[in-house]
């Protein structure tokens, strides 16, 4: 027997049945009527239109379906008990889980997340772990009810391990992710010289970076190899490195919790004598990268007068934003690991990227403790370390030199050209000052988020408070709040400008085909190179059908090496 239309009971009746004919719609089977429907991250298979539905979006116009559902409402007082007790009597289904459409008035609430599609269908991914559903401690999502449920489960997820982490990474490394890219392979001429790159490609075929160089290597001494085929041996075996260690690196950071990074030492080779190369700390160091590293290194020491093989390591820790007191753990771990391959006889540890005097000084005292005895076997910038007292200065200054050499020789000189440098670490700020030395123009710097331009040039005070920003951590646009006559560019590069002489100071394959054809364009006629292999091989063939001059960083940035003159090895 049915109560009139406005008593309890209707009112109890019609809520059961909402309940009901929302659950059909979005594919639910409710268990109990009055339990709440929690809606996961699941397959997707509730409505067909999701994709295509903006997920935020002003009030819609109502549809016919829900008109329908609004006239079987009004039908309600009409329906027999009896289908109402089978409907609640409805065997229990495996609930199938969904993809709720966001509520208006909860877009703030799911700033931190985004939709993607995974495997063919969209799901609700955290922005910052970049993860979805259960993969959290609980699901971040919440059940479909009050905001403040919503918050609640927001405020859970937020305090999850798992997202604290992800937070902690992301602020601590600024990069890009770098999505895998095919292996640009060039035509050889000669079958000898394509077998080379071929059984490299064949035993090594993800490693990208050290194809590249490979490649690179090849294509110089491909007349060489054709008319001695008795150096394809030669080479085969010049490219497997002597040792490659791979090894965990744990530590402790201020908070108590414990990290786990991954280090690589490739000692390349050691026929001419004990090997020498840097060490790298950059989240994106791998182990194509130390062998890319260790195998120019050991082609660079060769051009020089001294007995030294070729090395290169490092980690993917990334010290930007740590403490000095997570530094010195992280360092004083991994000369744990690697230190017994160390010594004068056998490999001297040089800076790289993200290595500089602290790193330096806490891996060297880590490795007097363990070693036992004071050997200048690291060439670090410390005079007392046995070093040279040019040793920072070295690398770019000589590319300043060699650039010098290059324009003597076509009878010009640096004074008065516009320069481009990019980067603006150790490296580019010495790069800098010779160029002022010698009346050029320095007129951009870079770091990881764009670069800066003064159309003024750069001269010893600016550069001095270049240094003070980069000591403090800064972003390189508080230069132009000092400068009015200079500008920071987001999320660019600064081959665009106008200059005469290109000096790429910032890491591998950062010049690309289309910097390559702005560098032609704004008048660019010589490129040093100081980073190890900066140019792409499609970049490279933009820049010669250009005619323009490339110095190649095995011998321009051989400046280090040649330091290593003072030092008494």
């Amino acid at each position: 027997m049915l109560l009139p239309v406005g008593g309890l009971g209707m009112n109890s009746t019609m809520d059961d049945m909402n309940l009901i004919q929302q659950a059909q719609r979005h594919h639910l089977v409710v268990r109990e009527l009055g339990e709440e429907i929690d809606l996961e991250i699941g397959p997707g298979d509730d409505d067909p239109s999701f994709a295509n539905t903006p997920l935020i979006g002003g009030p819609r116009e109502p549809t016919a379906d829900k008109h329908d559902d609004t006239k079987q409402m009004g039908m309600v007082s009409q329906l027999p008990s009896d289908d109402q007790d089978m409907s609640k009597t409805q065997p229990a289904k495996r609930k199938k889980k969904v993809v709720k459409r966001w509520r208006e008035e909860w877009a703030d609430t799911y700033k931190w997340a985004y939709v993607d599609v995974k495997e063919g269908t969209p799901r609700i991914f955290c922005s910052i772990c970049r993860e979805y559903g259960r993969k959290h401690r609980r699901n971040p999502y919440g059940n479909e009810g009050s905001r403040n449920m919503q918050m609640s489960a927001l405020e859970e997820h937020n305090n999850s391990l798992l997202h604290k982490e992800a937070l902690r990474l992301q602020m601590a490394s600024k990069d890009k992710i770098i999505v895998d890219k095919p292996i640009y392979v060039k035509a050889l001429m000669s079958k000898t010289a394509g077998s080379i790159v071929e059984a490299a490609l064949k035993r090594d075929p993800h490693e990208v970076e050290f194809i590249q160089s490979v490649q690179e290597a090849v294509h110089a001494l491909e007349r060489v190899i054709a008319k001695n085929s008795h150096y394809v041996n030669i080479m085969e075996r010049l490219l497997e490195p002597e040792r490659m260690i791979v090894f965990r690196v744990p530590w402790v950071d201020d908070r108590g919790e414990t990290h786990v990074s991954r280090g690589f030492r490739v000692q390349f080779n050691q026929a001419l004598g004990p090997c020498r190369g840097g060490i790298r700390f950059h989240p994106l160091m791998n182990l194509s990268i130390a062998k890319f590293l260790g195998f120019e290194q050991t082609l660079k020491n060769a051009l020089s007068p001294y007995k030294l093989g070729g090395a290169a390591g490092g980690s993917d820790f990334d010290p930007k934003g740590k403490s000095d007191n997570e530094i010195m753990r992280f360092c004083q771990s991994f000369m744990n690991e690697i230190y017994r391959y160390l010594g004068p006889d056998k490999d001297l540890p040089s800076e790289e990227m993200g290595v500089g005097t602290r790193e330096m000084g806490y891996l060297f005292g880590q490795y007097r403790r363990l070693a036992g005895h004071f050997q200048g076997s690291f060439t670090g910038p410390r005079i007392f370390w046995s070093g040279s007292s040019l040793r920072t200065e070295a690398t770019g200054y000589g590319l300043v030199f060699f650039a010098q050499l290059i324009l003597a020789d076509m009878n010009k000189e640096l004074k008065g050209l516009r320069c481009a440098v990019s980067g603006s670490g150790k490296i580019a700020m010495h790069v800098l000052e010779k160029l002022i030395a010698y009346g050029a123009v320095p007129i951009t710097v870079s770091d990881s988020k764009g670069y800066l331009v003064d159309e003024d040039g750069f001269d010893y005070m600016k550069i001095t408070f270049l240094r003070d920003i980069k000591a403090q951590q800064r972003s390189l646009r508080d230069y132009s709040k000092t400068y009015a006559r200079s500008k920071y560019y987001d999320e660019a590069k600064p081959w665009s400008e106008r200059c005469d002489v290109a000096f790429p100071c910032a890491s591998q394959n950062e010049i690309d085909q289309s910097d390559a054809i702005n560098l032609v364009n704004s008048g660019c006629r010589i490129l040093v190179e100081g980073s190890n292999m900066p140019c792409i091989p499609e970049a490279v063939d933009v820049l010669r059908k250009a005619n323009v001059l490339i110095a190649p960083a095995m011998a321009a940035g051989a400046g280090g090496v040649c330091s290593l003159l003072l030092q008494g090895i």
